[in-house]
């Protein structure tokens, strides 16, 4: 359900209030609206520290959504609970409808994941790494060839599927993350942190290209940043600060409900303790 959002308000547990959904305009979604990752009621604890509380947000396909949040917000707890990294204890996770916790197998196969840090095997070439990762998910020799031959040329990298990673870039292991992350065709992209480390030509490379699979593709993508320049005036933006979801809407519908004239002072107001401004 797509929804306008209201600026925070009173202070909640020594933070701003996240900004609430305007439920006297909210509309029922209708049946044909298909949701891609609908995570709902979710929190999660180290011992006694809370590092989720209750969060809850939607995204559908074809979305271009920046989960943006400070280092310590939760992004990376997140991500690991959505992949299962993690088993969530509360809340709801469904992936395309399917509950991540019934019947995991199936929601994971419609998911592809780049982590934060980087997963592939140094030693192998590029095109082991993507052989080895489609076997695990049971493709035929003639679909790999296919599409490891597509992943590649997508990433402009198909020159290079015979050198071992060792000797790529830091831009260049990314970009075969992400083909990797989509060899299996999966409906749902979800990116933690993936420009960390980059140049600013490699980090426009992948925002570019992601963004491209939004439009061509229709895949849904999750972005996880704490870079603010990241977030296009086309993507959805969902604000997690300290564990907690701090506003979810459109560029500009976070931007109306703080009342401020940017999507940086709307973030800055929105992950600014309460009593700072006292």
């Amino acid at each position: 359900m797509t929804s306008s959002v209201e600026a925070p308000g009173e202070e909640h547990r020594g933070h701003r209030r996240r900004a609430e959904p305007d439920r006297s305009r909210a509309a029922s979604p209708a049946p044909e609206a298909e949701i891609a990752l609908e995570v709902a009621g979710l929190s999660h604890f180290y011992g006694v520290r809370r590092a989720l509380d209750d969060v809850s947000f939607a995204i559908r396909p074809g979305g271009f959504n920046v989960l943006l949040g400070l280092n310590g917000a939760g992004k990376s707890t997140l991500f690991s609970l959505v992949t299962r990294l993690y088993a969530h204890r509360s809340g709801t996770i469904r992936v395309f409808g399917v509950p991540l916790d019934r019947d995991p197998a199936a929601a994971l196969s419609r998911m592809g994941v780049v982590f934060q840090q980087p997963t592939l095997d140094l030693d192998l070439t590029v095109e082991e790494n993507l052989r080895y990762h489609a076997a695990l998910h049971g493709l035929s020799r003639a679909e790999v060839r296919t599409r490891i031959a597509a992943g590649l040329e997508r990433v402009a990298l198909s020159d290079r599927r015979r050198d071992r990673v060792r000797a790529l870039s830091g831009g260049q292991r990314r970009r075969v993350e992400i083909a990797r992350a989509l060899l299996h065709e999966p409906r749902l992209l979800l990116l933690d942190e993936p420009t960390v480390g980059l140049d600013v030509a490699g980090r426009q490379f992948l925002l570019d290209h992601v963004r491209g699979l939004c439009r061509e593709q229709r895949i849904a993508v999750l972005w996880a940043t704490h870079l603010i320049d990241e977030v296009g005036s086309d993507a959805r933006v969902i604000v997690l600060h300290h564990g907690r979801v701090m506003a979810h809407g459109t560029v500009d519908e976070v931007v109306g409900a703080t009342g401020t004239p940017s999507i940086r002072a709307a973030f800055d107001s929105l992950v600014t303790p309460a009593e700072s401004g006292r």
